[in-house]
């Protein structure tokens, strides 16, 4: 096992690997950058260095500064958490080159995953379903026009290099095909610095289902269920769920088989998630693979117990995965709602400031990760989330019980943030029924709208 981890992230991630690491007995490191200097994760890490000013690019995006710190503080390994750094092949081929352990998969893996097109041919390759869509990057709006003439409209344009809603457009017809080719062309430019897009069937109400597997350098795959990812808006979730109320158990082995069978392809090993839409009438179809952990981890740890971060600490460390030979087994429901600092009333702007009071809510089965306290200054310079209430129960209806009175007693002034919206969908009818899809968000606001 590793004496020393670097923490190369923030927030309440940050802090979730800091404590899986004092479990282990494993010393941590931790960088920030100049807005970050009281922060919490910066005051629990046994050593602490500054890597930069304020902006991402110039701290948790500088390799230099992550790297060197490492060196300096002779930490074997770094775990990058999520977001930043966290699915960047460069930095993982840095680190090796640096005889630095990466806590996550290899470099090839990531670049294979990353790749959009090249991962919809890895896993059609192993009979892994896929939306009908382009073979590979689609070079111009005339090649484009044809593949989409061919699959049938609507179709969606998507960034081959990116994800996060970012580069992606619907075409709803030839007409306007070319100016949204061009326009999700901008927009992947801009957001990773390659233009590349490629196209796939748009899909009618779809679910966002996600099986969560691991995997160890022995060659061992397993899969730990499914999440319930479909209530977002602008393609950035804001409540998960485990399990899902739409899979029977004959639809979730055979999504968790095929998620292990994609796994397997690639000889994965750590933490992964690969992504399913799944359709009205019960097919499903691969989407992408997130080569990391999950923002919405916390649901999959409740209903298995199996504590993720650890075990992908593990398995970096060459350990086999500690999960019993028969696989794990399932307990309860568990849902997860992301405490954004947003602003629901203007079309949920971020709301930096300070928080003057912080009152998290607690009980049985309530779980809140959180980097935030009375006194925080929320930075404008990254991701506004603040913080994750988690809530178990025997059943659904009991987790979701759980979820409204946490959310109901969680106090945070001095920031507007989305507790008030979150407490709306948990309230909601079709919600309680588990009558949703990816588009459930946008047509509240319609329906709101239209008054």
């Amino acid at each position: 096992m590793f004496r020393k981890i670097l923490i190369a992230n923030r927030g309440e991630i940050a802090l979730r690997v800091i404590r899986a690491c004092r479990e282990m007995g494993v010393r941590t490191v931790a960088v920030y950058s100049e807005a970050d200097r009281e922060s919490l994760h910066v005051r629990f890490a046994d050593e602490d260095v500054c890597i930069g000013p304020a902006p991402a690019r110039a701290s948790y995006l500088n390799v230099p500064s992550i790297i060197a710190a490492a060196e300096i503080t002779g930490a074997e390994a770094i775990h990058p958490g999520y977001g930043f750094l966290a699915e960047n092949a460069e930095f993982a081929e840095i680190c090796e080159r640096a005889d630095i352990v990466f806590i996550g998969p290899s470099a090839e893996q990531i670049r294979m995953m990353g790749d959009k097109a090249v991962a919809r041919r890895t896993m059609a390759a192993e009979g892994v379903p896929t939306v009908p869509g382009s073979e590979g990057a689609v070079v111009d709006a005339g090649q484009g026009l044809d593949i989409a003439k061919e699959i049938g409209f609507p179709v969606l344009i998507k960034a081959a290099a990116g994800g996060g809603g970012k580069g992606m457009r619907i075409a709803q017809d030839a007409e306007s095909f070319a100016n949204q080719f061009q326009m999700a062309q901008s927009e992947a430019q801009a957001a990773f610095n390659d233009g590349s897009v490629y196209l796939e069937k748009f899909l009618a109400r779809p679910r966002h289902i996600e099986i969560q597997v691991v995997g160890d350098r022995h060659g061992r795959i397993a899969h730990l269920g499914e999440r319930e990812c479909s209530i977002q808006r602008r393609h950035q979730k804001l409540i998960e769920e485990a399990p899902s109320v739409a899979l029977t158990p004959e639809l979730r082995a055979a999504m968790g088989a095929a998620a292990i069978r994609g796994a397997r392809a690639i000889g994965y090993h750590s933490a992964g998630t690969v992504e399913f839409l799944l359709d009205q009438d019960g097919r499903f179809y691969f989407m992408e693979m997130n080569t990391r952990i999950q923002v919405e981890h916390p649901v999959t740890e409740e209903v298995t117990g199996v504590d993720l971060v650890k075990e992908q600490i593990r398995i970096a460390a060459g350990e086999p995965l500690s999960l019993g030979s028969n696989g794990v087994e399932f307990n309860g429901h568990a849902i997860e709602c992301r405490i954004n600092a947003e602003d629901p009333a203007r079309s949920f702007a971020p709301s930096p400031g300070t928080i003057s009071i912080f009152h998290p809510p607690g009980g049985p089965g309530v779980r809140v990760d959180t980097h935030a306290y009375a006194g925080y200054v929320v930075p404008p310079h990254y991701d506004s989330l603040i913080g994750k209430l988690i809530t178990h129960g025997d059943t659904r209806g009991e987790a979701m019980a759980r979820m409204r009175i946490g959310l109901e007693s969680f106090i945070i002034e001095g920031v507007h943030t989305t507790i008030p919206f979150l407490l709306e969908l948990m309230q909601d009818p079709r919600f309680i029924a588990g009558d949703i899809d990816t588009k459930f968000v946008e047509r509240r606001f319609a329906e709101a709208a239209s008054g």
